[in-house]
């Protein structure tokens, strides 16, 4: 039998791992884009930038538009009182200072998320149809699960993971473009500097094109061990796999949530866009049943 504290640990540490993908993806990118505009040391001044000034501004300000684009209120605790309870109760379990805010999405889909700036100061949001659908017991492995999230500070890395693979998106598209239509004439004309930049335009060209394949399965590696995690870990505050076993089965007809998008798809407990084969594949979720399986046999 599988040991829950055994599966936080190793998913932990494969995340890490996977993390630190990024830096050895961007950072080429950012040294590539000073090569064509002729200083590596303007490459490596926007390199600084973004790890130093866009990386804690989207970890500070990020979660509140991810609240306004998927549409998600704030609610008070006489309209959802067994979700407030249940919150609450988990919170104490956790051993969390601040209990976090209760958000729910007016849709009939089943689905739930957590965000927020860090443990202090997070968020738990669910959709009117899991509510609706759910019971208690379903409700509580659900809302653990999103608990483990803010725990184990998934929050900061997924959202890290999101606007790093627009920015190695965008960064490669500018060193296709640029390659392409960009002006070299001020460069020397002489043979061997002209081959050493064929060769450095050819190799900066498939880094281009492969980054942004890369970044993104690094991403969908991050996300899916971030859900193994969080289920071993709701397991441990609840001390029943059955509870979130269930509502998975549940969930797993129905999490399509409207003003969820590719970008945001991440965040929720159950992928909401996987309608066809290429979706399902490129998920950033592991299968439902795979997970269902795992906590059976915790």
């Amino acid at each position: 039998m599988i040991s829950a504290f055994d599966q936080v640990k190793n998913n932990r540490y494969r995340t890490y791992l996977l993390f630190f993908l990024f830096v050895l993806i961007i950072t080429p990118l950012f040294l590539l884009v000073g090569y064509f505009l002729d200083s590596f040391f303007l490459g490596l001044i926007f390199a600084t930038m973004f790890f130093a000034i866009y990386i804690p501004y989207v970890l500070n300000s990020g979660y509140k538009t991810i609240l306004i684009g998927l549409g998600a209120k704030e609610v008070k605790k006489a309209d959802y009182p067994h979700l407030f309870h249940t919150v609450e109760g988990l919170s104490i379990s956790a051993g969390l200072k601040t209990i976090p805010k209760c958000y729910v999405i007016q849709d009939k889909a089943m689905n739930a998320f957590a965000t927020g700036k860090n443990k202090d100061d997070s968020i738990i949001c669910v959709t009117t149809g899991l509510l609706d659908v759910l019971n208690r017991e379903e409700v509580e492995g659900v809302v653990a699960h999103e608990m483990s999230h803010i725990l184990n500070e998934d929050m900061k890395v997924m959202t890290i993971a999101t606007m790093t693979v627009g920015v190695v998106a965008l960064i490669s598209e500018f060193i296709l473009r640029f390659s392409i239509f960009g002006n070299s004439s001020n460069r020397s004309n002489d043979n061997n500097n002209g081959n050493a930049q064929i060769i450095i335009l050819v190799v900066g060209l498939i880094f281009a094109i492969l980054a942004p394949i890369c970044a993104e399965l690094t991403k969908l590696a991050i996300s899916r061990k971030r859900e193994y995690m969080a289920d071993s870990s709701a397991v441990i505050l609840t001390r029943n796999p059955n509870g979130l076993s269930s509502a998975l089965k549940k969930i797993s007809g129905n999490c399509a949530v409207k003003t969820a998008t590719g970008s945001t798809s991440h965040l929720f407990i159950s992928d909401p866009a996987k309608a066809n084969f290429m979706q399902r594949m490129f998920s950033t979720h592991p299968p439902i049943e795979k997970r269902i399986e795992l906590l059976n046999k915790m």
